[in-house]
């Protein structure tokens, strides 16, 4: 049987060829190609050199179009998180409802994820991201539009978020699938550091100009800027040329074709193991981002201007290190980056809540973001490379899930700083997931081994 965590397909704009997972290259591109080796992303196994390289990522037209969609994707969160949470703490004073607004943005990875990667498979995946942005789009506008009219309400608020979390859920799958079918498995690390670079370097200019925009003008300034941004991702996904046929038909249903992706899942330890952190990042990490604006005004008395440029420092970490990623990082490190972000992220969320002074959690907001750097480009990497071909779709929806569970550390932060404060719930969660993630050990240990049997 094949080794799941060894694809070997390289799927490409005219169909699907055999592929060497280490380089990309295809039977006939390699010397010696007669003996046709399959190399691990670990790298224990040497491929035979590459005759033809592929081409590096902004060479490939469909993956600018890509990363440009991406790019406002993320930029539009940015800006609309931090907006979002200035407007709820003036305007309820509750930390609680602060972080309840980030969980509705995660909450549809965790409920539909799995049936959004199955479902993704039977539409022309440009039709699917088309469908994202404009749903997006028109979320965006009528936000503007009631924000304008003074009718603007939390409640409003709420269902935006869950929409948008709803568009977040498809897209995790969708586009990020369609970078690695235009660049190719040889490409897909470095494509993915130019993707996760563009979400850091939006975390930079996010909430500083949102920040800007609530002070100038008010929330109803962010959804405009959010429309006119969206207007632009539009125009980039009309410009794909990349097509692939949807998944033929084969008569089984949406649980049956989950069921598939989750075999696959039980049947190779390294990814149950990229699957567990990734669940751990958004339990005990990814939330408290939804409290930096009541830590940045409530404890250190920083206006909306401020609050901005604090909460952009992580971006500004997160921006260098996928830089250095993207020109360092080598197959064999992969897994280590994966881990050691997480551990460093962890470790500076509680180094934010416990900083004396504004200065020092804005550094210890860089390291934060420098450690999810790590963590957030070897995720969707590791999950592309060590899924067969085949069911990449679904398994990327696994992922989304896992992502999805984000929610139970939202309600659990938003309890702890209802109770202790917003200072104290961030220091207490980033203790927690380091403990976690240490008792965790046996279970995601084989991420970082070299070699894997192959399942039976």
């Amino acid at each position: 049987m094949r080794d799941v965590d060894d694809p070997d397909a390289f799927e490409g704009p005219h169909g699907r060829h055999p592929c060497n997972a280490s380089t990309g290259t295809m039977p006939g591109l390699a010397a010696g190609a007669n003996r046709r080796h399959h190399g691990r992303m670990e790298g224990t196994i040497r491929a035979a050199p590459a005759a033809v390289a592929p081409p590096r990522p902004f060479a490939v037209r469909d993956f600018r179009c890509l990363w440009a969609v991406g790019l406002v994707v993320f930029l539009v969160r940015w800006l609309e998180m931090l907006a979002v949470s200035l407007f709820i703490w003036q305007a309820t004073g509750s930390a609680f409802l602060v972080a309840m607004m980030g969980m509705l943005r995660i909450l549809p990875m965790g409920l539909f994820g799995a049936p959004l990667g199955v479902l993704a498979e039977r539409v022309q995946p440009r039709t699917a991201l088309l469908a994202i942005v404009l749903a997006s789009l028109a979320t965006s506008l009528a936000l503007a539009l009631l924000s304008l009219a003074g009718a603007l309400a939390v409640w409003h608020l709420a269902v935006a978020s869950f929409i948008n979390g709803v568009a977040w859920a498809a897209d995790n799958p969708v586009r990020r699938m369609m970078i690695g079918q235009v660049v190719g498995p040889a490409r897909m690390g470095e494509a993915m550091s130019f993707d996760v670079g563009s979400n850091n370097a939006s975390r930079m200019m996010g909430p500083t100009v949102s920040g800007l925009l609530f002070a100038a003008v008010g929330i109803e300034g962010t959804f405009i800027t959010s429309v006119l941004l969206y207007g632009g991702a539009l125009i980039a996904t009309l410009l794909l040329r990349y097509r692939t046929a949807p998944a033929p038909a084969t008569g089984e249903g949406v649980l049956a074709r989950m069921g598939e992706g989750l075999a696959v899942v039980r049947r190779s330890p390294r990814l149950r193991g990229t699957l567990l952190v990734t669940v751990l990042f958004n339990v005990f990490g990814w939330p408290f981002t939804s409290l930096v604006p009541v830590v940045a005004q409530d404890r250190f008395a920083l206006g909306a201007e401020t609050t901005g440029l604090l909460a952009s420092m992580d971006g500004v970490g997160a921006f260098l290190g996928a830089l250095l990623m993207a020109w360092f990082a080598r197959p064999a490190w992969y897994a280590r980056l994966y881990v050691g972000g997480l551990a460093l992220y962890l470790a500076m969320v509680s180094g934010f809540a416990l900083a004396p002074g504004a200065v020092a959690a804005g550094g210890a907001l860089f390291l934060v973001g420098f450690g999810q750097s790590g963590f957030s480009i070897m995720q969707a990497t590791l999950v592309y490379l060590l899924a067969p071909p085949e069911v990449r779709m679904r398994v990327l929806g696994l992922l989304s899930v896992c992502i999805g569970l984000g929610p139970i550390g939202f309600l659990g932060l938003g309890l702890l700083a209802d109770s202790f404060g917003a200072t104290a719930a961030c220091a207490l969660t980033g203790i927690a997931g380091l403990l976690v993630l240490a008792l965790t050990l046996p279970l995601w240990r084989a991420i970082l081994a070299r070699e894997e049997e192959t399942p039976a």
